[in-house]
């Protein structure tokens, strides 16, 4: 066998190893087959501004009282939720016309009322035990001392309005015959605000096996543009963050369906390991991933209103709020329907 002298061997080790990576994402890529591309734009186009305004002007009003867990507002937005989709007709996944998975006042050491989360549920065909699961919180900041009322139309009316525009599509979808063929979740948490704590009681006390999720879609505010692509006037954009920290396929999966259908900036600036805001830590993807389930948090990043009394429904871009909730949907529709679940790759 011929030597190779020691500098020499490290660059070829170097390269075949940097080769190898390239096959592999070259072969992840290569194997994403976009599923059913004119009929999920079909249903895609159903998500509509009107509608997304419509439920978001009601969810982030005066009513609901700032939606702070445990209170009365906080009540009447559930109850919204719920009748919508009783009206809907799209499931839930207890019986009869429970859609609330109830949250004790001693979970939270009796510091807040009982809570709950909200649950709706397609169920899918073939693979119906695989579940997709996808998330928006729906608690805010309540009412200040003076009794300003935090609305919280960007955090997070904005997600949860995209959750039941998309089960509306999904169900439609399934009507016509068209249905997933993993099921799906619709899960509205509480208590976000507090410390991901819904989210925390669903992974504790699982609806369907934790190892059956085969991914997880949060959103947690994808009404506004943030300052950075305010200056850049650019808001054509959406930040993605820990598509990447589990698995290679999802992340691909994710852009291979946005350069197909949508086109949106995909920003990752806040994916990185070591971004000072931590984000990939806050919101309720998080209580998945310690799971070991692969993750995608939709953000467009925080404005002047976060976390204030201005946070107003007049303020949210709505052909910008339909078109990333189009792009969340036809990624679920994709996640729902290939033929195999994204495969875990990374710790």
């Amino acid at each position: 066998m011929k030597l190779i002298p020691y500098a020499a061997a490290l660059l070829f080790v170097g390269a075949c190893a940097e080769l190898s990576h390239k096959e592999k994402i070259e072969a992840i890529q290569a194997n994403i087959v976009i599923d059913q591309p004119d009929k999920v734009m079909t249903y895609a186009n159903t998500i509509t501004q009107e509608e997304l305004r419509l439920h978001l002007y009601d969810f982030s009003s005066e009513a609901f009282q700032g939606r702070k867990t445990g209170t009365k507002g906080q009540k009447l937005a559930v109850d919204y939720l719920k009748n919508y989709y009783l009206k809907n007709k799209i499931a839930t996944p207890f019986s009869g016309t429970d859609y609330y998975q109830e949250i004790p006042a001693s979970y939270f050491d009796n510091a807040y009322n009982d809570t709950e989360n909200v649950l709706a549920f397609i169920e899918g065909t073939d693979k119906a035990q695989e579940v997709l699961i996808l998330s928006a919180h729906h608690d805010h900041e309540g009412v200040d001392e003076d009794g300003n009322i935090y609305y919280g139309a960007d955090d997070n009316a904005s997600g949860n309005v995209a959750l039941l525009e998309m089960a509306e599509a999904f169900q439609k979808a399934k009507n016509e015959g068209f249905g997933p063929r993993r099921s799906l979740l619709f899960l509205h948490v509480t208590a976000e605000e507090i410390g991901l704590q819904g989210s925390q009681y669903y992974v504790e006390h699982p609806i369907f096996p934790l190892e059956n999720t085969i991914a997880n879609l949060n959103i947690d505010m994808i009404g506004r543009v943030d300052e950075k692509h305010q200056a850049l006037e650019h808001p054509n954009y959406l930040y993605l963050i820990g598509s990447d920290r589990l698995s290679t396929e999802l992340h691909y999966i994710s852009q291979a369906v946005n350069d197909h259908f949508t086109q949106l900036d995909l920003d990752y600036s806040f994916n990185a390991e070591h971004d000072h805001n931590r984000y990939y830590y806050r919101s309720d993807h998080y209580n998945f991933a310690q799971h070991n389930i692969p993750v995608i948090f939709y953000f467009n990043g925080e404005h002047d209103d976060y976390h204030r009394i201005t946070d107003t429904p007049d303020k949210i871009d709505y052909a910008l709020l339909t078109k990333r909730t189009q792009l969340i949907f036809v990624t679920a529709w994709q996640l729902a329907n290939q033929e195999q679940r994204p495969t875990v790759d990374k710790d």
